[in-house]
Order: structure tokens, then sequence, then C-alpha cells
């Protein structure tokens, strides 16, 4: 594992966990084995992300999961990237993007968010035709 990942899940843990949790009534629900992404490489692994989108902007977000560090710091710096923004510049988050706060250029760490960003690109495109159906 990368060293600046090392040092930034050492943060998360002397710091806790800002972002885990969960919501009841979610406007988005992520989970990546309902996707077919695959995302925790642990062998009981799993996470959930649940957003709320207030006002064309995402107001909450938090997560539950049992996974590696490399995801728990991928899943942390997602919610710290995405939240109280547009979803137009949620859509526009990159992997550079998650490098850039985490301090590195750890290739895992890029293959996670690439992962993350394809989850949360999926569940912006339902959320939006349930708006534009009138069903959110």
């Amino acid at each position: 594992m990368d060293e600046t990942v090392i040092r930034y899940y050492r943060g998360l843990l002397s710091a806790g966990f800002e972002n885990a949790g969960s919501f009841d009534n979610p406007s988005i629900f992520l989970d990546p084995v309902g996707e077919g992404i695959p995302f925790c490489g642990h062998p009981s692994g799993y996470m959930r992300i649940y957003i709320s989108v207030s006002n064309d902007r995402i107001s909450d977000i938090k997560y539950l999961c049992n996974c590696d560090p490399t995801e728990n710091v991928a899943v942390e710096v997602l919610c710290g990237l995405v939240k109280g923004r547009t979803l137009e510049e949620v859509a526009a988050t990159t992997e550079s993007s998650f490098s850039q706060v985490v301090g590195g250029r750890s290739k895992e760490l890029r293959k996670k968010a690439k992962r993350l960003l394809e989850l949360l690109d999926r569940g912006l495109t339902r959320y939006r035709a349930e708006v534009r159906e009138g069903r959110s």
C-alpha cells in the first residue's frame, strides 16, 4: 500500500471517520454489489453509500463499509469531494481529485476512485431520471 494512503488512513483512525454512518430515505443509495462493480477486496467486504440531494446539491453523504484501508480512504475522500456540491460539479469529479486530497499518486487509490466515480455516476443517472419522471 502506498505510504500516502497509509498516512491518510492513520489520520482517519485518529480523528474518526467523519462520514461513516447512514440515514433513512436517501435520495440516492449506492451498493457496488447491486451495480456489478467489484469494489471491496475483503472477502466479507461490503459498502453502502447514502446520499441526500436538496436543490440539485448533495446536502449529505454517509457510508457504511467493511473494506480494506485504501477503499476506506477512497470513500471518505469521495464524501469530502462531493458534499455541498451541485450534481453538475459532482459529475465533473475525477480520479486525480482523490490523489490531490491524499497527497500522492497511488495507483490503487486511483483504481478505487475510478470505481467509486463509476458507481456514483450510475446513481446520479438514476436520480436524474427519477426527477424527470417526477418520482423523487
